[in-house]
């Protein structure tokens, strides 16, 4: 009995080791729970940042239209940095001393548009304005390779988005239908709005207005305020009245690129060609993604003595923005009656 207890007291000690007397084998250690990192791998996961390359939609020999360009910041960088020669910049003020009210500041970007070879225009409505063509009367071909209409709004407080989004649905709906008459024959020659992103812009459909129009999105992409040296956002309502604390040039925006159907990219190309360096879009017409109901524009419905324009920018931009978050502004404030004053 005591050697066969000897015998079993030594198995248990044998089983799952080297056993008495064994030594342990060169060279082998007890595996490591932590796998070595390569020399020159860093040890913390860094963020690629990706530097967006800024989309010019333009040449320095295009013949350009400006619409509602506010303190003519933007003009001014065309001709002064990106060497624009035939550049046609237009306000809805009907003076420089209005204008001058609102940003003190805008003599002097004339003065660079002027001796650059540009041209200013007051007092042009974006909803009323004529055609620019090659003869009197509207008659003739246009002239214009890009009419440029940034962050058109036709300003206002109201807490009733469904309003606000009307009012500016109708507002790019004319200048779309006066501005196809002033562009050039030549295949390609465009019609560029810029947006701010996000709601309640997205609203607008601005796709499906312009295809209304007998338009098509060709390109869409990410508006970069610093591709244009000298550029600040200019609230409608001036300067003095809004203050200079709100950068809408730093809000993300988004630009669109109308040509006339059929100009655009070709059926069967694939719906979006997106370059991740430039945050470019290619479109192809009848199949954008937030086009979810057809607008269709009634004429005759704004309320009497509201008028329609558009400028860069907005003083309720913020307004409608909070309202759309929940956070009113002024409640049961109606649009202004003569907006024109306080955009």
């Amino acid at each position: 009995m005591g050697k066969n207890k000897r015998l079993k007291s030594s198995s248990k000690k044998i089983k799952g080791g080297r056993g008495p007397g064994k030594p342990k084998p060169a060279g082998i250690s007890k595996p490591s729970s932590k796998t070595p990192k390569p020399s020159g791998v860093p040890t913390k996961k860094h963020k690629q940042t990706h530097h967006t390359v800024p989309i010019i939609p333009f040449s320095s020999r295009d013949s350009i239209l400006l619409i509602g360009d506010g303190d003519l910041s933007f003009a001014r960088s065309l001709i002064t940095h990106h060497e624009v020669k035939k550049l046609t910049a237009t306000v809805f003020e009907s003076s420089l001393q209005i204008l001058q009210e609102k940003y003190p500041h805008v003599g002097e970007n004339i003065k660079e548009i002027e001796e650059g070879g540009g041209v200013v225009k007051y007092g042009v409505d974006a909803t009323k304005m004529r055609a620019w063509t090659n003869a009197k009367g509207g008659r003739g071909d246009g002239v214009m390779d890009r009419i440029i209409f940034n962050f058109p709004h036709v300003g206002g407080k109201s807490t009733d988005v469904n309003r606000q989004v009307r009012y500016n649905q109708e507002l790019l709906t004319s200048f779309l239908a006066r501005a196809i008459p002033s562009l050039s024959p030549t295949k390609g020659s465009s019609i560029i709005i810029t947006l701010f992103e996000g709601e309640p812009y997205t609203l607008w459909n601005i796709r499906d207005l312009g295809r209304h129009a007998g338009l098509e999105v060709e390109r869409s992409f990410k508006f970069q305020a610093g591709a244009y040296p000298g550029y600040k956002h200019a609230r409608t309502m001036g300067i003095v009245k809004g203050g200079g604390g709100w950068k809408g040039e730093e809000r993300s925006s988004r630009s669109f690129v109308f040509v006339r159907k059929g100009e655009g990219v070709k059926q069967g190309v694939g719906k979006k060609k997106k370059d991740e360096s430039s945050d470019d879009e290619s479109e192809v017409e009848g199949e954008d993604e937030d086009m979810n109901e057809d607008f269709e524009a009634d004429d005759g419905e704004l309320e009497k003595g509201i008028e329609k324009d558009g400028d860069n920018g907005s003083d309720n931009e913020e307004d409608e923005e909070d309202s759309i978050n929940g956070v009113s502004g002024d409640e049961d404030e109606p649009l202004n009656q003569d907006w024109t004053e306080t955009r």
